[in-house]
């Protein structure tokens, strides 16, 4: 563990103090990553930036999020299921987000794979992979794992249901992100209930 930079005094995991862009990733630490998060639309707008983020720096896709969100309708389902042509030339063309046409493509097609969800909602079929929580929290960034068992049937599952851009190392960033696991550090101030 490191000490915060911003010298407030707590200890955070280490991804979340070093290098540029420490107070955007310090913010997004504290505030939002491994809380545990619901609801359609938000987690459609995670599963989206995740995949953006793939082969990127995670501050890239935080540094844009305000651009990604406007350039995405808020990530409304039906708003951006409706997304045609002219919609991904329009992506193409905005410097605010990451402009890569496969991704772009992957977040259309996803909207249309939830709203065709018809035995489940979106909320459900996620958090049906969340595994137990561990009896306690790991010690060091290298005991966390990019992979595990439930994010592979996760990603399975998504992509036979027509979902894109969702492998096992995105569908487990996405399970930490959204807190269906707690990989905050053993020292690390963050408390996480579930």
């Amino acid at each position: 563990m490191n000490a915060d930079p911003l010298e407030d005094g707590r200890i955070r995991c280490p991804w979340a103090v070093d290098g540029a862009g420490s107070r955007i990733y310090r913010d997004y630490h504290d505030e939002e990553w491994g809380r545990p998060l619901r609801g359609r639309d938000e987690l459609f707008e995670r599963l989206c930036l995740e995949a953006f983020q793939s082969g990127l720096s995670w501050i890239t896709v935080l540094r844009k999020r305000e651009a990604f969100r406007t350039a995405f309708s808020g990530f409304d389902v039906e708003a951006v299921a409706r997304f045609g042509a002219d919609d991904v030339e329009r992506l193409l063309a905005d410097p605010g987000i990451v402009r890569n046409r496969a991704k772009i493509e992957a977040c259309i097609a996803n909207a249309g794979a939830v709203l065709e969800l018809t035995d489940t909602d979106l909320d459900s079929l996620l958090w049906s992979f969340a595994p137990e929580p561990r009896p306690r929290r790991l010690r060091r960034v290298d005991e966390v794992p990019a992979v595990t068992e439930e994010s592979t049937a996760m990603a399975k599952e998504l992509k036979r249901r027509g979902f894109k851009f969702v492998g096992p190392t995105t569908a487990y960033a996405l399970m930490q992100a959204t807190g269906m696991v707690d990989d905050h550090l053993l020292d690390c101030w963050v408390e996480v209930r579930r």
